[in-house]
């Protein structure tokens, strides 16, 4: 369980401090919104969301889409308490035929790129047409590989983060708000 001690979270047998409000990233995934609806409104897009991690984002972000589209979901591991294991498993995936369709990601955190990478080689093998990548957090500074993201939110030094749907150990992902390790 978690309890607020002077600002500061505790979650397991780590401690948290306040980084961006409920209220930053509400007005930030309302412009992300804002951009997607000009960029995407003709396009009919299957938006792909990343499990456990975005569900809080993507639902936030999806509510604030103006045209139709579809919304399916993958459920991917790479990380194991605070380390990436560098090696992405694959505990749900992806149904629907992505054979000529405009595809975007809705990631919660793009890091090391590893996870990222893996998923759009997969679509890109499944004859997506155009793969593109919403992402709420990007750490620039632990960034390994070579493909556009397309929507960001925020850039974030590399630190460990919890809440608005991120957890540790399977913790704080109700948080309202994103805190970093402190």
């Amino acid at each position: 369980m978690f309890c607020l001690m002077n600002q500061l979270i505790a979650i397991h047998d780590k401690q948290f401090k306040p980084y961006l409000s409920g209220q930053k990233i509400a007005e930030t995934v309302k412009k992300m919104a804002v951009k997607m609806n000009a960029d995407l409104d003709k396009v009919n897009p299957l938006f792909l969301v990343v499990l456990n991690g975005s569900f809080v984002f993507a639902a936030d972000l999806l509510r604030e889409i103006s045209f139709d589209c579809e919304i399916s979901f993958v459920k991917l591991s790479s990380y194991a308490g605070t380390e990436t294991r560098g090696k992405v498993t694959e505990l749900i995936g992806l149904t629907e035929s992505v054979t000529d369709r405009t595809v975007v990601i809705v990631e919660d955190i793009v890091d090391s790129g590893i996870t990222m990478s893996c998923l759009i080689d997969d679509l890109k093998n499944k004859k997506a047409k155009e793969v593109k990548l919403a992402t709420l957090l990007f750490k620039p500074e632990s960034f390994k590989k070579n493909f556009k993201i397309d929507y960001v939110g925020f850039e974030v030094p590399n630190d460990f983060v919890v809440g608005y749907g991120m957890d540790y150990n399977g913790r704080g992902r109700n948080l309202k708000e994103i805190h970093v390790l402190a």
